[in-house]
């Protein structure tokens, strides 16, 4: 076993501490009372209540326990995730870029995801990420990411210990056009960087937070993307398969 691969693994079965020294019940709570707002104020508008909803590594569950849908589903290795998750949303215990061993090809209508691709510890990671997702989707289907913009937050970023990469709302677009997404809608910037910052967890206050896009220019720290998969599946670019040198000389002599 690797350096690599031992310190991977630790990390892994370390995050369920690593979240509760990160965010006490007083925290919890005040997140909670946050993204049921997000949810019925921004969130719902891009998810149908007739949809199945996919959510990757939702944490303590605040979006898929709040958002309205007629299947949720969420997958994250987190095994406290379960603990969190209403008595309807299904758990499932995997890595991200593996959900296809547990969820079925072409099965949901939106995916989402919230600060999450920057725990990736590789771009190549984060590109089986998107691309084990785009494969969950219908065709049509649609993916929110919402995450930190190091562009509007590299002061504060590397102060949590499992971010890896830096990104920004360009670099996520560029990812998900190479994963065969197109882009809906990009919003650079959106809500504040943490939770424990200046964003109010009074309802009324976030949803007139909501409201005013003018304002997030000076407190948004986080992007929002919104990507669709291809609406015919035949459309998607699917990666050719290794050709070695012989048959990659046949292939040459085909067209001469």
């Amino acid at each position: 076993m690797t350096e690599t691969t031992v310190t991977s693994t630790v990390l892994e079965t370390a995050v369920d501490r690593l979240y509760r020294n990160r965010f006490p019940a007083e925290a919890l709570a005040r997140r909670q009372a946050v993204w049921k707002t997000l949810c019925r104020s921004w969130f719902q508008r891009y998810v149908p209540t007739e949809s199945r909803v996919l959510e990757i590594a939702p944490g303590y569950c605040e979006f898929i326990n709040n958002i309205q849908a007629a299947e949720r589903v969420a997958v994250d290795l987190n095994p406290e995730t379960r603990n969190h998750a209403a008595p309807d949303v299904v758990v499932y215990e995997c890595a991200a870029e593996r959900l296809g061993e547990q969820v079925p090809p072409r099965h949901f209508d939106v995916a989402f995801m919230s600060n999450f691709l920057e725990h990736c510890r590789s771009r190549d990671q984060m590109l089986s990420v998107l691309h084990a997702v785009r494969f969950s989707l219908k065709p049509g289907g649609r993916l929110m990411i919402l995450g930190p913009n190091f562009r509007y937050c590299f002061r504060d970023y590397f102060d949590y210990f499992d971010h890896y990469l830096p990104l920004t709302e360009k670099a996520v677009v560029e990812a998900l056009h190479l994963a065969g997404f197109s882009i809906e809608s990009v919003q650079p910037r959106t809500l504040p960087f943490t939770f424990r910052g200046r964003l109010p967890s009074w309802h009324w206050l976030v949803k007139l937070y909501l409201q005013l896009p003018v304002v997030w220019r000076l407190f948004g720290a986080q992007f929002f993307v919104v990507a669709r998969t291809a609406a015919d599946p035949q459309s998607c670019h699917v990666p050719k398969p290794h050709l070695n040198r012989r048959a990659l000389e046949k292939r040459k002599e085909s067209f001469r």
